[in-house]
Parts: C-alpha cells; structure tokens; sequence
C-alpha cells in the first residue's frame, strides 16, 4: 500500500516516540534495580560499622567467641544498632532496614576466616571488616552482599517502579500521537495543497494559484509555485499572442500578392515593370519576416554562429551609418553623430554587428516623426563601450519601454505597414547584444523620442 507524506510523518513521530518510551522503560527497572540494591548494600554495611565496637568489647571481655556460637539471642543483641530491644512473643522490633532480611546476611568470623555465627555462607565477594582487640587481628564481621531485588524484598517498589514508568511512556506515546496528528494536518496541509495544485497546473490550468499562509518553507515553496504558475501563464499567453502575430504579418503580404496576381490573371492590370516591382516588395518582406523568424529561432537554442575577432567599432559604425546621412534627409530628420577619435576595439562578429546597427537605424527612420533629429553617440571608459541611440519623437510610453524587446511588439496601437515592421528587429538586436557579453536597454529619450543604450566590453579591459 502506497503511504501519503501525512502518513510517514505520523509513523515516524509514533515510532520514535514508542522507542523513546520502551527506552526509558528498560532503563528506569535497570537503574532503579541498580541503585536499590546499592541503597540496601549501604545500609548494611553502615550496620556492620555501627555494630563493629560492640564485639571488639565482647571479646575483650570473654577472650573469645565461644559466648556468641551457636546463641541467637545474644548475636541478635550484638547486631541490633539499638541499645535497648523488646519482645513480644517471638517477633523483634527490627529497624525498618532489618524488614529487607539485610541482618541475616552479616556473619562473624574468626581470625582465620572460619565461620562462627551467622546465617550465610560467605562467598568471595563478601564485604569483610577486620575486628582487632589490642592491636590483634581476633576476627571478621562479613557481609554477603545483594545481588537483586528480589534477594533484597524489593519486588512490590519494583512492581511501582515499573508501572510508573510503563504509565509515563504510555503518556508519551499519546502525547507523540497527538503532536503527530496535529502536525500532519497543520503543517503538511499547505504542501498537500500545492500538490494539488501542482496536478491542475500540469493538466493546462495556469490560472491555478495557491494561498501563502508563512514565510517559512512551505510558504516559499507556496510563493515559488505561484511565480512559475505566472511565468507558465505568460508565456502560454505569448506563444498565442506571437502565433496570432505571425498569422497576422504573413496574412497581409500573402493577400496582397493573391489580389495582385488575380488582377494580372483577370487582365485588370497589366504584368509591366511597376506590378513587378509591386510583387517583389511583397516577397522580400515575407521573406525578410521568414529570416528573422529563423534567426530568433536560432537564437533561442544558442545556434547562432558568430565568428569574433578584433573590430574598431569607430570604424564599424562610419562603414555601417554611410548612407545614413541621405536617407535621414530623405525622411526628413538631421543626423547628429558623435564619435570619438581614437579606436574603440570590442570582441565582435562584424556582420552580426552591422545587422545590429542596420536595425538600429531603419526603427529610427520607420517611427521618428519628419522634422525631427537622429543623435548616435559613441564612446568608452576603458572596460565597456557605450552606444547611444537617440531619436526625437514620437515616444514610447515608460510602462512600454521594456516590451520593445518582445516579439511583435510595437509601440503604437496602429499595425499598419506603412510605419510598422515585423516587430521582431529590435528582438534580434538584443539577441546579438547579449551574445556579445552586453547588454541593450530602452529609456526615454531626451529628445523626445526612444533612447537605445547599447553596452559592450571593450576588448583588452
């Protein structure tokens, strides 16, 4: 059977709270059983130094032991640690520790070890202490020690013992039960939660969102979730928007070219020079469109080849902006280029840079109003070189200025061919940049218009 992450988390509290239990079960009986018998081992030894000058005075008296053999009376009266005992009937009023038998464990011995009152054999791991009259060894009182709880009369404060313990673990492991419960539901819900989610999302409902509830964890996994939920989200509503924009741009020359060809076949015009030149506008911007696609597409899976070596960007940009001059004039704009006089050498791809700039300058030229001016301003700080394109109006909304880059976007509302492209130059422009190791932003241009900063690492910084 398959066990939910809820359900592993609850066996594993329980089972480490059972372990726990068992644990202190076993080991309260053991060092309760050890101590006891320690406690009980004392005390009897402290009985044999209590009694110890009574039959150092007993045989100062009688010069030996004969008094003591085989006369019960008078070695219960030797060992009793109390001056005075009474009797009624046969029973002795012993101290409570007497009650655990510990009396009938101590025995006399000579002074050759050899047994002369007492109720025990004595083993060797008898406790022993020596009894000298006069500076003469003349015996031993020995102790045959306890060696369990049952020896010692303990069973009943055992039994407690244990059953103390076995009810304390039993607590534990309801308590473990309990906090196991609590924790499955509380803090395994909001993971249970983006699980599901999870399943909705992966079925195509990118709308899904879970609820953050914690900064801890599971509320970053929460926040994360719905971060990805959004990213997915967008770039399923981009990939329609750009599918809806290529049907879009390849629908227009398309229906130009089947009106112009049904107008040639039905004789409305006539096939001359201008309806060719009509024709061949109309395939050159299919495939203008068709090849920046291509090169977006290579783009995207790094298979863009580039072959860099040292460029003079001063250079580059007088060869790429030579005819720049005549078609500004032609548009009705005033180019004011600013570029420094000595070299600007960058680690460049030539032709991938001249289409950078190429494209540059036809967004200019397609969206700067007549009348307005053109400024493009070069220069370097030792470690990066800095391309400044900027143009006079119209310009482009603040909130607009980091879509430029996306594809089919425009910054006008209009899609009319007459001022607008495909929509994808300025995408492929920062495709180069960033192949480059740089990077090309959008600002509000001074000028009224779009400022296009483009930076590139200089080579030999």
């Amino acid at each position: 059977m398959k066990l939910s992450l809820s359900r592993k988390l609850f066996l594993a509290v329980l089972s480490t709270a059972l372990f726990v239990a068992l644990a202190m079960f076993v080991a309260g009986g053991w060092s309760f059983g050890r101590g006891f018998i320690g406690y009980i081992n004392e005390l009897t030894e402290q009985r044999m130094t209590s009694v110890l000058p009574r039959f150092v005075e007993g045989y100062r008296r009688h010069g030996s032991w004969d008094f003591l053999r085989d006369n019960r009376d008078e070695w219960f009266s030797m060992i009793h640690p109390q001056d005075a005992r009474s009797r009624t009937g046969m029973t002795w009023d012993l101290p409570v520790s007497d009650l655990t038998g510990a009396v009938f464990r101590i025995s006399l011995l000579d002074s050759q070890q050899r047994k002369v009152m007492g109720f025990i054999e004595m083993g060797t791991d008898a406790v022993r202490m020596p009894i000298e009259v006069e500076g003469q060894l003349v015996g031993w009182l020995a102790m045959a020690p306890f060696q369990s709880v049952t020896e010692a009369g303990g069973e009943r404060l055992l039994r407690n013992q244990l059953l103390a313990s076995l009810a304390v673990g039993a607590l534990a492991l309801l308590l473990a039960a309990l906090i196991a419960g609590w924790a499955t539901r509380r803090l395994l819900a909001p993971v249970r939660q983006v699980a599901e989610a999870t399943h909705r999302l992966a079925a195509g409902d990118y709308a899904e969102r879970v609820m953050v509830a914690s900064d801890d964890e599971v509320g970053q996994l929460a926040r994360d979730f719905n971060q990805l939920a959004h990213t997915l989200e967008r770039n399923e509503r981009m990939r329609r928007d750009f599918m809806a924009d290529i049907s879009h741009e390849l629908r227009t020359p398309l229906a130009v070219l089947r009106g112009e060809l049904e107008a040639l076949e039905d004789g409305v015009r006539k096939l001359d020079g201008e309806s060719l030149r009509s024709l061949q506008d109309e395939v050159g911007q299919l495939s203008k469109l068709v090849d920046d696609l291509y090169e977006l597409s290579l783009a995207d899976v790094g298979a863009l080849t580039y072959r860099k070596q040292r460029v003079d960007l001063v250079e580059l940009l007088e060869q790429a902006l030579a005819g720049a001059t005549e078609r500004c004039q032609e548009r009705g704009l005033v180019l004011e280029l600013q570029l420094p006089a000595a070299p600007l050498p960058v680690l460049a791809d030539d032709g991938r840079l001249r289409q950078l700039l190429g494209n540059l300058l036809e967004n200019s030229l397609r969206y700067t109003e007549a009348g307005g001016r053109l400024r493009i301003r070069l220069q370097g700080d030792g470690e990066r070189v800095s391309l400044d394109w900027l143009d006079s109006a119209p310009g482009v909304a603040e909130a607009d200025l980091a879509k430029l880059f996306e594809r089919f976007f425009r910054g006008e509302a209009s899609r009319g061919r007459a001022s607008g492209g495909s929509g994808l130059g300025l995408a492929i422009c920062r495709s180069i940049a960033e192949a480059h190791g740089g990077t090309l932003e959008a600002r509000p241009s001074p000028l009224g218009g779009l400022w296009l900063h483009l930076s590139l690492p200089q080579e030999g910084a």
